[in-house]
């Protein structure tokens, strides 16, 4: 018996329109009430179950995209779900460098490309759009892996012309979402960085870093080693509809413990603050993490760049609608009445008296906790290439 399927023709690249926001031409086949259904942007929840976004648009470098239309026959329901699937990347270097000025790294690794974590805000979902992949759902379910990671940070850091500085891991896409587990090229990392006494700093949302302590410790006690745990709420529905496959709040303050434990230096990262949504937490989130052994905290505010601000903001009239157009309002507000402002001397931050009240709540809380000491720096002076990583001929100790 034939069965009939969706039909999937292109349309050309237009900016996504807010539902309700005004009238489209739509065609007589698709219901006129949702005009975002007719884009072939929004996504039916049963298809993506577990993920974060809620649309997966085309890549914004794409002339054209393309659209699933029902034939006549329901059978969109016979579209399968999302799922998740690896492509192995392999590039010719491995640590990229950055000169902005409001970071305080200047070298970092990304094992992976896209983040099964899937929070709806991360800031790396346009990074996708490079691959001709969607900012959205692709972005948590089409992911590549880097398997030679190891290998060529062995090679590049033993080049006699490298200078150490510490390398940042996970400011991206995180290297302990769910694929690392079986992958394990983290670890390897971790395990050529203890190698050659190189520094690291660790951002991550996963419990799955306690998996690497019995590399992340003996780094720790030599000064190479930090780590900063990122906890948005602590309120466990809230954190499964924004960031569906990242550890629970529980789990990531459990990892702070047994890495306090266990000597190594851990932060917590309030971020993003989402003023309106988990703003109130701020206080209680630092609280949380001081007593179980965070010694520092840092935050970021919500940032909305490219294809950020359209997936938000249909994420947050699906997940909270009730709290959608105040939410909204308070991100413009930190933004100068703009979604967001790419200026590097406040995108971190924000500007305005909704953001000056965040930065105060902060300060405050941070030192009520004693999470506000400077930063230790960690050890550049113990670099060393060890001798099964140098030139055969740098074994022989030849006089010149």
């Amino acid at each position: 018996m034939l069965q009939s399927r969706p039909s999937s023709r292109p349309i050309s690249a237009q900016p996504l329109k807010q539902a309700g926001a005004g009238r489209m031409s739509v065609s007589a086949r698709v219901a006129p009430v949702d005009p975002l259904a007719y884009a072939g942007h929004r996504i039916d929840p049963e298809r993506r179950r577990g993920r974060g976004a809620t649309i997966n648009p085309g890549s914004r470098y794409e002339a054209e995209q393309r659209i699933s239309e029902d034939d006549g026959w329901g059978s969109l329901g016979e579209l399968p779900a999302f799922r998740t699937e690896v492509a192995v990347e392999k590039p010719r270097t491995i640590i990229t460098k950055n000169d902005s000025p409001d970071i305080s790294f200047d070298r970092s690794i990304n094992p992976y490309r896209g983040c099964e974590h899937g929070c709806v805000y991360c800031f790396a979902r346009p990074s996708h759009a490079y691959l001709g992949l969607s900012p959205g759902l692709d972005f948590e379910s089409k992911l590549t892996a880097k398997p030679d990671a190891a290998l060529l940070l062995e090679k590049e850091l033993s080049a006699p012309s490298y200078q150490p500085r510490t390398i940042a891991i996970g400011t991206n896409t995180d290297a302990y979402q769910p694929i690392e587990k079986k992958l394990r090229i983290m670890r390897q990392i971790l395990e050529v960085l203890a190698r050659f006494n190189h520094p690291v700093g660790i951002v991550t949302k996963s419990a799955l870093v306690q998996r690497d302590i019995d590399i992340l410790a003996p780094m720790a006690a030599k000064g190479l080693a930090k780590v900063a745990i990122s906890i948005t709420t602590l309120d466990r529905k809230l954190a499964r509809a924004m960031e569906p496959r990242a550890s629970t709040p529980a789990k990531r303050l459990e990892a702070i413990s047994r890495l306090a434990n266990a000597g190594c230096p851990v932060g917590v990262g309030f971020a993003p603050v989402i003023p309106g949504l988990n703003d109130h937490e701020l206080e209680a989130v630092l609280e949380a993490a001081q007593k179980v052994g965070a010694t520092s905290a840092m935050y970021v505010t919500l940032r909305l760049p490219l294809e950020i601000k359209d997936l938000f903001r249909e994420w947050l009239a699906d997940a909270r609608p009730d709290r959608a157009t105040r939410v909204m309002s308070l991100i413009r507000q930190t933004r100068g009445g703009k979604d967001y402002d790419p200026d590097w001397s406040q995108r971190m931050k924000g500007t305005g008296p909704v953001a000056e009240l965040i930065a105060t709540r902060f300060r405050a809380a941070a030192k009520r906790y004693g999470l506000d000491a400077p930063r230790q720096a960690l050890d550049l002076t113990q670099f060393r290439v060890p001798a099964d990583a140098r030139p055969q001929l740098d074994l022989f100790d030849i006089p010149a």
